[in-house]
């Protein structure tokens, strides 16, 4: 067994660290049986929780060698990076959406086992980030974080009429209530000392998707209306947790479903209203493909304000040229200044258990390959 020692409780974090990655790690296999070995009833809840702890020791352990600079449990204690949140809050049903998911080739994998549907009254019931929070305070080498999900993400996929709309009859409606859920875990944490908390926004992008600005026009929403009542929930939370003296990151992407993607468009139609009006210490944003664009809107990024360029792919196991990479930080640094940037990977590797389509080996070059390219920028 991996033993790793506990790391002193820090104060707030100085956020020199330029090599991070966005939270999400592949499950090994001995902890995908034993998900399945407890869903047959072969094993009961606490034997399952001895192979997860284990299994965060290795994915601590992981990050520690590789030298990556905010820790995380690899989300190993979910089944999806939202699970945790609507399993521990009312007003979920067990009818899953199907989302229209993007990939390279002819092979789709339909996303429609994962997410629930919004059917009820959404009301905060249970704490869902208190033991990922405790083990890692524990067992965390070094600076650690707590992920948890935006309102957004919520609004695109999570409200369907004929299932949601009995309560909520718009999916603007359920805003203010699932802000209220997310505002509840992100004050508990801060009571907890949790010092460095992400969250995770995939589906700000949707907001210059065409296909779902088109959806939500035919149900009678004005899509700026909509984007501009999230983006104020999000200030709300975010304040909250700075005032509370926790580092916030925001990590935007276009979706990640098995090397899929869900969104499609460029940063430009937003940047304005979400990089200069929420007010996070970080913006963790994807930037591994040409579907993101150009560099240019980081430049509504506020001073002071870090961008952590996700300019590594986990959506694929081919690994980035180290110089290529090194010339796309310079091209950011003729936007703002060096020393606030960082690189990433884009995304997660695993948003869910079974992860994107690269190996334990090939996740290990990725995140060699992040801490290497900022060592060689930042020294």
């Amino acid at each position: 067994m991996i033993s790793i020692e506990p790391a002193e409780r820090y104060m707030r974090m100085d956020f020199s660290g330029k090599a991070l990655h966005v939270g999400s790690l592949l499950r090994p296999p001995y902890l995908l049986q034993a998900r399945k070995r407890h869903a047959a009833g072969e094993i009961d809840g606490e034997e399952l929780r001895q192979v997860e702890d284990q299994a965060i020791l290795d994915a601590l352990a992981l990050q520690r060698d590789s030298g990556i600079g905010v820790h995380t449990d690899g989300e190993y204690r979910r089944n999806d990076f939202m699970s945790h949140l609507t399993a521990a809050t009312d007003g979920f049903v067990g009818q899953a959406p199907t989302l229209d998911w993007n990939a390279d080739g002819d092979e789709q994998n339909q996303d429609d086992s994962i997410l629930n549907l919004i059917g009820g009254r959404l009301r905060h019931r249970n704490r869902f980030t208190d033991r990922e929070a405790a083990f890692l305070a524990d067992h965390a080498p070094g600076p650690w974080k707590v992920a948890i999900p935006e309102v957004t993400n919520f609004v695109v996929a999570n409200w369907q009429s004929g299932v949601s709309d009995a309560v909520y009859p718009t999916r603007a409606d359920i805003i203010d209530d699932l802000a209220a859920v997310i505002r509840a875990e992100t004050e508990a944490l801060a009571r907890d000392g949790v010092r460095h908390v992400q969250i995770d926004a995939p589906c700000f992008t949707s907001f210059v998707n065409d296909k779902l600005i088109a959806v939500f026009e035919a149900e009678g929403l004005d899509s700026r209306e909509l984007l501009e009542r999230c983006v104020e929930a999000d200030r709300a939370i975010v304040g909250g947790l700075r005032d509370a003296d926790v580092i916030v990151g925001m990590h935007i992407c276009r979706g990640n479903y098995r090397g899929q993607w869900f969104n499609e468009g460029t940063y430009d139609g937003i940047a304005e209203d979400v990089f200069g009006r929420i007010p996070v210490d970080h913006w963790l944003l994807e930037y591994d493909t040409e579907r993101a664009g150009s560099l240019d809107p980081i430049r509504h990024v506020p001073a002071g304000t870090t961008v952590v360029l996700g300019l590594v792919t986990t959506k694929t196991g081919a690994l980035e040229d180290a110089d290529a990479l090194a010339r796309r930080v310079d091209e950011a640094s003729r936007l703002r200044p060096l020393e606030d940037l960082a690189i990433s990977p884009q995304c997660g590797f695993a948003s869910e258990v079974q992860g994107n389509p690269l190996t334990w080996d090939d996740q290990r070059r990725k995140l060699d390959l992040v801490v290497s390219v900022a060592q060689r920028v930042w020294g």
